[in-house]
């Protein structure tokens, strides 16, 4: 598989039409029917910033890692970081990196918890002039996702022009761990870019989802 569909809410990377059910796949794996479907819903067009900012830090905490690590440590990582809530993490700092540390719901790597806190730093220092962190990511795309018509999985890049512009751009600001093939994953499970494969039972419904969608 390659590195850009080990991403944990991405079903594109479960798909591989013909060979097996995702739900059945991941209910095999020890995983409920109805957090299966939440999955599901994770790839559809996102436009808030907490959840923006959530999916951000989670693609980069999988970073080097087996997307499932950090499926089974979601709910973890919402429980150490207080619902990713940014204007709240500004104010953490080495104790709170310290506890975190020790925090076994979570991958205890000391940049990536530190990541976590920078970026909320960056998040809040680029919405204070009134803008929205959603909207800003949503431009590198026109403000409407991209609607790929993927056969194969082989075909669909694990970087693209795009991911790379808004890569620069959210390294300049002081994010961390977002790099193009991260942020590549970030944009296919917020709906920026639909590469579910066309045989995929969820390539037209987030398609017609995203038709609705048009931020600026």
């Amino acid at each position: 598989m390659r590195a850009a569909f080990v991403l944990f809410p991405n079903l594109t990377a479960l798909d591989f039409v013909g060979v097996y059910d995702p739900v059945t796949r991941l209910r095999s794996m020890g995983f409920w029917p109805d957090f299966t479907w939440e999955l599901a819903a994770l790839t559809e067009p996102i436009t808030d910033d907490r959840g923006l900012f959530q999916l951000i830090c989670l693609e980069g905490a999988q970073a080097g890692l087996a997307w499932v690590t950090i499926l089974r440590k979601r709910e973890g990582y919402r429980r150490a970081f207080e619902g990713f809530d940014p204007a709240r993490l500004t104010m953490w700092g080495e104790p709170e990196v310290a506890r975190l540390l020790g925090d076994e719901g979570i991958v205890r790597n000391r940049a990536k918890v530190r990541s976590v806190l920078s970026n909320a730093r960056a998040l809040v220092a680029l919405t204070d002039g009134g803008g929205s962190f959603a909207s800003h990511c949503w431009s590198f795309v026109g403000g409407r996702p991209i609607q790929n018509r993927w056969t194969a999985m082989g075909q669909v890049p694990a970087e693209t022009d795009a991911s790379r512009a808004l890569s620069r751009d959210l390294r300049a600001r002081g994010f961390s761990f977002v790099g193009p093939t991260i942020v590549y994953a970030f944009m296919q499970s917020a709906g920026l870019v639909n590469d579910h494969l066309v045989g995929c039972f969820r390539h037209a419904e987030v398609a017609a989802l995203g038709r609705s969608v048009q931020m600026t």
